[in-house]
């Protein structure tokens, strides 16, 4: 078993590597049902960011997705996360309840992706339902296939990262099919769960406008999606490309000029989306 640590708080914007060296491949990684025990990054505490209220952000370590825009490298392999005790990080969770409920905050779970460490994000979800505290998770959608009802049942928001609408875009640049997270998002549409999705605008690669109106249309007539998010790419995760020894694809792109986040928001709002 690996050696536990100590859940300590961060930021996303921390370079953390090679904290567990005996940590199984998140390729092949399937936790106990019980989720005792996981891999944490970091977590931050009075986020307005990551859902309504005040929240506190637990980043878990493991991914599937290789976005070439990713900010947070070292969130994707286990290895590089603390291996910690559920009971430990729902304790300090507890520590923060007061203020969390008295501000109609609660708990995002953000990575990294939730839904590599299934059971044990669950744990942890449940424990912060318990405590009367909103519960979210961020997602790229694309393990959502492995959620039961159970999990989703945690849950009073899904933030759902949806990186293209176009299924060739979508590969180049996560890696990955988009079909997994195009299920997932109608499942929730389905089943009514309250959903933000978060829209990636990276110049070159996510901004056609063809690739804009498939997420639009997609997500338009869907009555639980709340409000549509553009986020503007940055560079601050460069870094830790570097530090990692990654070869950084988006290294020379630039933030996207305000006319063309206006054209993209422009397009969400015309297919009928809340936007901003």
């Amino acid at each position: 078993m690996p050696q536990l640590g100590n859940l300590e708080a961060g930021s996303r914007h921390d370079l953390i590597v090679g904290l567990s060296p005996d940590a199984p491949d998140e390729n092949e990684f399937h936790d106990d049902e019980e989720g005792a025990f996981g891999y944490v990054h970091s977590y931050e505490t009075s986020s307005r960011y990551d859902g309504p209220g005040l929240r506190i952000v637990l980043f878990v370590s493991g991914c599937l997705l290789r976005c070439t825009y990713c900010h947070n490298p070292d969130t994707w392999h286990l290895k590089d996360g603390t291996y910690v005790a559920a009971k430990d990080v729902i304790t300090r969770l507890g520590a923060f309840m007061p203020a969390m409920r008295s501000l109609q905050g609660g708990l995002t779970i953000s990575g990294g992706e939730p839904m590599v460490q299934l059971a044990f994000t669950r744990r942890i979800l449940a424990a912060a339902r318990r405590m009367g505290l909103h519960t979210a998770i961020e997602t790229s959608g694309f393990l959502g296939d492995r959620a039961d009802e159970e999990y989703l049942s945690c849950l009073d928001l899904v933030l759902l990262d949806i990186k293209s609408g176009d299924p060739k875009t979508y590969r180049k640049a996560t890696g990955r099919d988009l079909a997994p997270t195009l299920r997932f998002a109608e499942r929730l549409a389905s089943l009514g769960k309250p959903v933000w999705v978060r829209f990636t605008l990276v110049p070159g690669l996510t901004d056609d406008p063809a690739n804009v109106e498939k997420i639009a249309r997609l997500v338009a007539p869907m009555k639980n999606v709340e409000w549509v998010e553009v986020q503007p790419f940055h560079q601050l995760g460069g870094f830790k490309w570097k530090a990692l020894g990654l070869d950084y694809e988006q290294a020379d792109t630039e933030s996207p000029r305000p006319e063309l986040v206006g054209r993209v928001i422009k397009q969400f709002q015309d297919a009928g989306c809340n936007t901003r």
